[in-house]
């Protein structure tokens, strides 16, 4: 028998009313059942990326990575999601699988595997079963695209650039392998970078047929390298992505980014070239078979054919020298050749870019006030970036080749990334995995809060505060201020491993986290105003922030005070232990640069201290090696009195760790406590699981020991 839309309604409003006189008890009681995370939860979530849809919409595929601390290394496998709804199922098992990239058939999943020792390109069935190995060559596969017509995959591969092919790298590197002398010899800079040594190789393009069978044409099943003898990277080495590379939709031209000019250190100028699939020349332009496309002397990256062919979308940053210039939207007519800027009345940093199959609709993601927004818009200049998906961070995303499905991740800083998924404009968002959510379900996490406050010259600043397990606000907790690097990044509302605040909140701390002066995501000026400011205008902001934290929430305790910090975070906190005048109980400093003039001659992109201190140390006419440095601070105000924790890796071409010694030397002479955690094995992060629970108990306790 049916019953009456008024019969349901009374239902439903009792339940409701039922549901809402329970809900206080039910969430203290919720609150009383869960527990403090900790670094074992923190290291066993598993971390969703890379969602990549199907060309019918019905299916995603993408990574799912899970340290296994016991073995000290990261676990990764190919899972699929329905994107209708349903539960998601494992598609691969070795445990060193990544980078899924559908066929245009949708018949089949490429994707990058060390499963048999070096990174090789596999091939897996929709409906599983074993994969097969398509290629073989010596020098590793990386960064796949399948060609629009199914019949090739363009990867990239680091070789030696006078070599013709496979057995000539392979005998370079065996050659290499047996000698015993391992000195090095460099005739230009740029020879390391981050946590590796220039090896005389550059990554080049390939192309490999996907048929090697006996019908196919001699030489099919061969990768070919279509940048062969090339003297520059592709992606560049020390900007590219893979994003950087793009078939045509006629699948007989790429499109790439490269850096080719002379002194790779101190350029951000890279273009981008087009290259003929079938090989010969294409143009005077450019190196070898390749024709440069993009001439300005900024950076241009990340080109994306439209399906009709007619245009190429790429970001692009028009300042040289700066690598924190915003990126713009450009579009390239490949039958005229002109280049327009989309977005220049778009004061954001275009990331992702997306066409819609249609030709008239560009999707991309940008930071924006502490969340990674999705917007759209029409492909001709001056038109006005609509938001799709807003005040959520939305850090990688895919369109259906029907133009009708965003499959996106979703994170907060409560909540690891998971697969979502939604109508084109935004509509009907529906949660495709739940990877984590029984863990979570124990755990009493907290939602960031957002603040505004007014610096020291009243403009507004934005700022996340992170209350602890169990918060009662008629106590008084202690407060931790966490100092972002960059320095040009932004606090995001977004989840971390390598830094994060749930666990820093966990033993009863409040955490603060400022988007000071040179922050993105808040439009360029801002940006800019850290330039040759490095210990002005961003500390005066986080101090401001402190204040305002301390007059409006009474359960912080000035009292009891840390501040912490990794990268330009650690240059913060080098800074604060001359300048804060004792305010802090304990400083933590993780890679932090401590001397201007010798970080300069040791770090590897000469480009950044050049535009950020603007000069050199022996040209400084603004005197900035001196004026920010914090080692020219070592005895000011009473000389270092905050005990501080120092942490550094020693792969760290960045900031190289002879950084964290000198502070560590000047703080020890002085008599403060302090210690110093080195790894030998590590770079600018600490990336391995068994080192992270060393770097997160050490940290902790540190401030245990200055702040209960």
């Amino acid at each position: 028998m049916k019953r009456s839309k008024i019969s349901v309604l009374l239902g439903l409003c009792l339940v409701l009313g039922l549901v809402q006189a329970q809900a206080p008890f039910a969430f203290a009681q919720d609150k009383q059942t869960k527990r403090a995370i900790t670094f074992d939860d923190l290291i066993s979530m598993r971390r969703v990326s890379d969602p990549q849809i199907s060309p019918d919409g019905k299916w995603v595929a993408y990574t799912v990575a899970t340290p296994d601390k016991a073995a000290n290394r990261t676990v990764r496998n190919i899972w699929l999601a329905p994107t209708a709804g349903g539960e998601p199922r494992q598609l691969t098992r070795s445990g060193r699988d990544m980078m899924p990239r559908w066929s245009p058939d949708g018949s089949k999943i490429a994707f990058l595997s060390s499963r048999d020792g070096g990174m090789q390109i596999y091939l897996i069935a929709l409906e599983g079963g074993e994969a097969t190995k398509l290629t073989s060559i010596s020098t590793g596969a990386d960064n796949i695209q399948w060609s629009p017509d199914g019949k090739m995959l363009a990867f990239t591969s680091s070789v030696y650039p006078d070599c013709k092919d496979d057995a000539c790298n392979a005998k370079r590197d065996a050659d290499a392998e047996k000698n015993k002398v391992k000195a090095r010899i460099y005739e230009h800079l740029l020879y390391r970078h981050w946590s590796d040594w220039w090896d005389y190789k550059r990554s080049h393009l390939f192309v490999v047929a996907v048929d090697g069978g006996p019908s196919a044409s001699p030489g099919a099943g061969t990768p070919r390298d279509l940048t062969s003898g090339a003297d520059y990277d592709v992606p560049p080495v020390q900007r590219g992505v893979a994003e950087s590379i793009a078939w045509s939709p006629d699948s007989r031209e790429m499109c790439f980014t490269a850096v080719t000019d002379k002194v790779e250190a101190t350029s951000t100028n890279g273009d981008l070239f087009v290259v003929s699939v079938a090989g010969g020349p294409s143009a005077s332009l450019g190196t070898g078979n390749s024709k440069r496309i993009t001439t300005a002397l900024g950076f241009d990256a990340d080109p994306v054919y439209s399906p009709d062919g007619k245009s190429i979308a790429y970001r692009s940053q028009l300042r040289a020298g700066y690598e924190a210039d915003r990126w713009r939207l450009m579009l390239y007519d490949r039958a005229s050749g002109k280049h327009t800027n989309l977005s220049e009345n778009f004061d954001r940093s275009i990331n992702s870019i997306t066409w819609s199959p249609d030709n008239k609709t560009l999707y991309f993601n940008a930071e924006d006030r502490g969340y990674m927004n999705i917007f759209s818009m029409t492909p001709t200049a001056g038109s006005d970036p609509k938001p799709v998906l807003k005040d959520s961070f939305h850090a990688e995303f895919a369109l259906s080749g029907d133009g009708k499905t965003l499959v996106f991740t979703r994170v907060s800083m409560a909540t690891p990334a998971e697969l979502f998924a939604a109508n084109a404009d935004g509509s009907g968002v529906r949660q495709l995995t739940k990877h984590n959510t029984e863990k979570l379900a124990q755990l009493d996490l907290n939602k960031a809060e957002h603040i505004w406050f007014d610096a020291a010259d009243g403009v507004k600043i934005h700022a996340m505060l992170l209350r602890p397990p169990g918060f009662d606000a008629t106590k008084k907790y202690p407060l931790v201020v966490i100092c972002h690097g960059g320095p040009q990044t932004q606090f995001s509302d977004a989840w971390s491993y390598r830094w994060n605040p749930q666990v820093f909140a966990s033993p009863g701390y409040v955490v603060l986290m400022v988007n000071r002066r040179g922050s993105t995501g808040f439009g360029q000026k801002f940006t800019d105003e850290i330039n040759a400011d490095w210990g002005g205008k961003a500390y005066q902001d986080v101090m401001k922030g402190v204040d305002y934290v301390l007059g409006k929430y009474p359960f912080a305790d000035g009292t009891r005070m840390a501040a912490a910090g990794g990268s330009y975070g650690g240059y913060m906190i080098n800074w604060m232990a001359s300048q804060s005048k004792g305010r802090f109980k304990a400083l933590i400093s993780h890679a932090g640069v401590y001397n201007f003039e010798s970080e300069y001659g040791a770090t590897e992109e000469l480009w950044f201290p050049e535009w950020d201190y603007r000069g050199t140390p022996w040209n400084d006419p603004g005197k900035n090696y001196e004026k920010f440095s914090p080692n020219k601070y070592a005895a000011e105000f009473g000389k270092y009195k905050t005990p501080t924790l120092v942490i550094h890796g020693e792969l760290d071409f960045r900031v190289p760790y002879t950084q964290g010694l000198e502070f560590y030397s000047a703080l020890q002479r002085q008599g403060v406590p302090s210690k110093l955690l080195i790894y030998p094995d590590e770079g600018h992060w600490i990336l391995k699981p068994q080192n992270s629970e060393l770097w997160y108990k050490t940290f902790l306790d540190w401030l245990a020991t200055y702040l209960k």
